[in-house]
């Protein structure tokens, strides 16, 4: 699988993106010729090479000579977008950067959808910035896009069309919620909400890249400079190596030694019913001889709160432990296939180029119960039709 990784060591925006792929081996012509497609008069690209701190990068300049006299809302930008002769993918892709970015200003502005109104973001610069990342994606032949964990700046502050506004802005943290952030403090705004819809919109997720086979680095180069490091957005695109599927999730753990076992069991169905992937008890011996037990809890960021909510709430504990987790899983996905028991839901587990298909639990209690069937035969019997 081919992947663009964005390391935003110094944070994430539109003309760093777009520079950065142009380093990386996107056709500078091709993309001025690609984006001329936008039927946006007013604009002219531009391309130049620099240094940041001995590092040899692309800054990418989008030259407005005439800005739009209204407004754009989203719907008047998904307009712009579809009129151009882009592929599906291309345009889809856009329109969710743009959708992203929507949400975050309506969230923030107590708007709607329809009724939210884009500045900065709305300008020429910035339609460019979008929709040149989608045609770049798409000419390197970029099937998933990761990145590390987003940085953004903080205590100071940015001058926008709404006014000072402080580091990172409203806008930008709303997008990134749920996904993984470090609040550096450097007093820049090291990733916009445009670089940060990016990476929403498109990322599957952060990464570590041992199984990554580099084919190409490139640097985009950020506007201004930083004292504490280079103003850069690094991209490499590679070939993720088949294997096992990635991602990173939250464990949270805490000891207790002064509940009653009993009520274990409905915590973990809490947790559950909330969001855990998994919940699990294990007995420990704790400080002074006393036996207590260790709560484990998997789960994803963007549920954390809510677990916090429950175990503060149905236990005794006074602390939660919480660090990030990788984890590595086998492919696998829902299917409906017709057995003897007519239309079954599965569980379809690829891994290393074969398929396996697997009972749900679930669905063979269901099937156990309507049709008086003993669970353990409901199981042979769907084993053997779907390995037959």
């Amino acid at each position: 699988m081919r992947i663009a990784y964005f390391d935003t060591f110094s944070g994430i925006s539109g003309d760093m993106t777009l520079g950065a792929f142009v380093s990386a081996g996107m056709p500078f012509d091709t993309l001025a010729a690609e984006l001329a497609k936008l039927n946006l008069p007013g604009f002219e690209l531009q391309a130049r090479h620099l240094s940041r701190n001995g590092i040899h990068a692309v800054k990418v300049d989008v030259v407005v000579t005439e800005q739009p006299k209204y407004q754009r809302h989203l719907k008047d930008i998904e307009t712009i977008i579809d009129a151009g002769s882009f592929s599906e993918r291309v345009k889809s892709m856009a329109k969710r950067i743009f959708h992203e970015i929507a949400v975050a200003e309506a969230k923030v502005h107590n708007s709607t959808l329809e009724k939210v109104h884009f500045h900065e973001v709305g300008a020429i610069d910035s339609i460019v910035d979008i929709v040149g990342t989608a045609i770049c994606l798409e000419h390197l032949h970029i099937d998933r896009v990761h990145s590390s964990p987003v940085r953004t700046g903080s205590g100071g502050t940015v001058r926008t069309e709404h006014g000072i506004m402080p580091i990172p802005t409203p806008a930008t943290v709303e997008i990134l919620k749920g996904y993984p952030t470090v609040l550096t403090d450097i007093p820049v705004e090291l990733t916009t909400p445009t670089g940060a819809a990016i990476i929403k919109a498109l990322s599957s997720g952060v990464i570590t890249l041992e199984r990554l086979r580099v084919e190409s680095v490139g640097y985009g180069a950020g506007t201004k400079e930083i004292p504490q490091l280079p103003n850069l957005l690094r991209v490499i695109i590679g070939e993720l190596e088949p294997s096992l599927d990635q991602d990173e999730v939250v464990t949270g753990e805490t000891n207790i030694d002064d509940m009653n076992p009993e009520i274990f069991p409905h915590v973990i169905e809490r947790l559950l019913a909330v969001g855990a992937y998994d919940a699990y008890v294990i007995p420990i011996l704790m400080k002074k001889g006393r036996p207590g037990i260790l709560l484990s809890v998997l789960t994803e960021r963007r549920t954390l709160e809510q677990v916090l909510e429950v175990v503060f709430r149905e236990t005794t504990t006074l602390g939660v432990r919480i660090q990030p987790t990788e984890r590595r899983k086998v492919r696998r996905e829902s299917r409906t296939v017709m057995t003897s028991f007519g239309p079954t839901k599965v569980k379809a587990v690829i891994y290393d180029g074969t398929e396996r298909l697997l009972p749900e639990h679930e669905e063979c209690r269901r099937i156990a119960l309507e049709r008086g069937i003993p669970l353990k035969d409901v199981y042979r019997i769907l084993d053997r039709e779907l390995q037959g």
